[in-house]
């Protein structure tokens, strides 16, 4: 890094998704993200995190050209 450069601000976390109630994927990944934490595999956690917060978004679709 050069004296100029300034260090990259990731910010706070975020907080972790919740699991949606009627979603047997969601609730099958938040036991998994509950186990992960309770082994002290936070990867994994961090894993389960961004299924389940992607699970619901809609599908991304690359422009047709």
């Amino acid at each position: 890094m050069t004296a100029q450069e300034r260090p990259i601000d990731l910010g706070p976390p975020l907080d972790p998704p919740a699991a949606r109630p009627d979603c047997a994927v969601c609730q099958a990944l938040a036991r998994q993200r509950a186990e992960a934490a309770a082994r002290g595999d936070h990867s994994r956690v961090t894993d389960c995190d961004v299924e389940i917060r992607n699970h619901h978004a809609p599908v991304r679709r690359p422009a047709s050209g």
